[in-house]
């Protein structure tokens, strides 16, 4: 199949209404049919304002975060539609890709 793979990038602490935004981003991808995302934590990272973020012991919040997932091009427009109605502010990459399952699915 061919589609897109979209990186998103934030911070733990960034939030949309009252939850932090990856959990967000995850739940709005899951509740408009795409089939799977992931959430990252890193360990350290810097934005376009080249601020150093990472995951210190007492400033978990600042942790970088990154949500990836594999989409079709149509989920991937249904899924900026929904970003731009909502007038999230977050960085992305977004890659072309072919991707698939192999073998069976297990009991």
């Amino acid at each position: 199949m061919q589609g897109y793979q979209l990186e998103f990038f934030m911070e733990q602490s960034k939030r949309h209404g009252h939850q932090a935004l990856f959990e967000w981003l995850l739940e709005t991808a899951r509740n408009n049919g795409i089939g799977g995302a992931t959430a990252f934590m890193g360990s350290m990272g810097y934005g376009q304002h080249r601020r150093i973020h990472s995951a210190r012991f007492f400033e978990l919040a600042d942790q970088p975060v990154e949500v990836t997932m594999a989409v079709t091009a149509e989920e991937a427009e249904r899924l900026f539609a929904i970003l731009q109605a909502e007038k999230v502010h977050l960085f992305y990459v977004k890659l072309p890709i072919e991707f698939g399952t192999l073998g069976e699915a297990s009991a």
